[in-house]
């Protein structure tokens, strides 16, 4: 089923507050995630604060600082201390969360764990029948306002495909040149929770074959140990 995670590596916290430079070598992404992460655990900073402790030049540091703060990941705040001029400090606001660790995944799977102790595999695939069941709607909806009732399969599939990348599943359409249609998972977002939970992966199955009025067949799977989760799609007879 569709999950998001970006986890922020945990090695990284670490690393930043245990060296107090990084030899300035940095290219803007990693700058970037390094100031936020040092953020968190400072508090609020100024950018010379972050540019000793990063081993960063000052420039550096208030570029990446000003782009974090147009993308309404940082906030600045002016304090004055005495005389002379004020003194700007930056901090992390709620939205940089996804920089830094999380896990979902092993809250899903405890989550169905604890569910499965209090009434069995019974309750866990009616569980994944509704969360099917709301899956269903929102992605029909979606194609409803993406493509005509009557729109070929194959466009139907290259929807779903795209639904599915949006969701983190690295997805997309392959056209054989027998005419057969395949959707391709390069990553399964939910795998810890699928390869604990059979129920995960029929359900996502079920779903394809619900939104798509078609016949889908998994002919590859990640949590069985191949590369990707294929699945060949095929239109229903009249």
């Amino acid at each position: 089923m569709p999950a998001t995670e970006r986890p922020q590596e945990p090695a990284l916290v670490g690393h930043v507050e245990d060296e107090p430079g990084l030899n300035g070598h940095h290219t803007s992404p990693t700058l970037r995630r390094d100031i936020v992460v040092l953020l968190r655990q400072l508090g609020p900073s100024s950018p010379d604060r972050l540019a000793a402790r990063l081993g960063a030049s000052r420039t550096g540091v208030l570029q990446q600082l000003r782009a974090l703060e147009a993308a309404q990941l940082v906030v600045r705040r002016t304090e004055r201390h005495g005389v002379g001029r004020p003194r700007h400090l930056y901090d992390v606001t709620p939205e940089a969360q996804s920089f830094f660790p999380s896990n979902y995944d092993g809250l899903a799977a405890s989550l169905l764990a604890a569910i499965e102790a209090v009434g069995g595999d019974d309750l866990i695939e009616e569980v994944f029948a509704a969360r099917r069941r709301q899956a269903t709607g929102r992605m029909r909806q979606r194609l409803a306002e993406r493509l005509t009732a009557d729109a070929p399969l194959a466009d139907r599939v290259r929807e779903l495909a795209t639904i599915q990348d949006e969701l983190g599943y690295l997805a997309q359409i392959e056209l054989n040149t027998d005419g057969t249609i395949q959707l391709v998972e390069h990553n399964c977002a939910i795998f810890q929770v699928a390869s604990e939970n059979k129920q995960a992966c029929q359900a996502e199955l079920e779903l394809f074959g619900d939104v798509l009025g078609a016949d889908v067949v998994r002919v590859s799977h990640i949590a069985a140990g191949d590369r990707c989760c294929t699945y060949q799609v095929v239109a229903r007879p009249d």
